[in-house]
């Protein structure tokens, strides 16, 4: 697949296509969205808020949260904030997610049928880190973009100016939902 990926990009940049989607590093509409990386939101997102290359900076994650706040998902947020004009930001977090209801013990049981040493695994919890709630999910999408919210909201490093709100979409219409 990763053959064919490449050739396409080949033909893509000798075509010219790449000319229709330039643009600054500065988005437009000076808003920041925090979103899953579910693969029905990759065109739908966009298409449902009318957003165009450009327009937003789209930081996406497993499950569209924020659990930690010196997480690389904050940090970007805050080089949005600080570096490229962003004043608002949306957490949109989406119906069927797939980290919802995610069970850190199966992921670390597929882990070691892929072959993960138990070893490795042991090092990582030696070094303190609390693999059963970093690779746990949420029970309530509503309820984990909410508290994402709350955390970009009132983080010690966000300018209480920037706007901070939460939307639950419908990952079949688009439909958004505010918290």
């Amino acid at each position: 697949m990763i053959d064919e990926i490449l050739k396409h990009n080949r033909e893509f940049v000798a075509s010219g296509a790449y000319r229709r989607y330039e643009t600054s590093k500065y988005p437009d509409k000076k808003i920041a969205i925090v979103t899953c990386m579910d693969t029905r939101l990759v065109e739908l997102l966009p298409a449902a808020l009318g957003f165009r290359n450009g327009d937003v900076k789209l930081i996406k994650n497993a499950g569209g949260t924020i659990t930690n706040p010196f997480d690389s998902t904050m940090r970007s947020l805050l080089v949005a904030v600080y570096e490229l004009g962003v004043n608002e930001v949306m957490i949109i977090g989406h119906t069927g997610c797939g980290v919802q209801g995610m069970d850190a013990s199966e992921m670390l049981h597929l882990m070691r049928e892929r072959g993960v040493d138990e070893e490795h695994i042991s090092l990582m919890r030696h070094c303190g880190i609390d693999l059963d709630s970093w690779l746990h999910g949420f029970t309530d999408t509503a309820e984990a973009v909410a508290e994402t919210v709350d955390l970009v909201r009132n983080h010690p490093l966000m300018p209480h100016d920037v706007r901070v709100a939460g939307y639950i979409m419908d990952s079949t219409t688009g439909e958004l939902t505010g918290l």
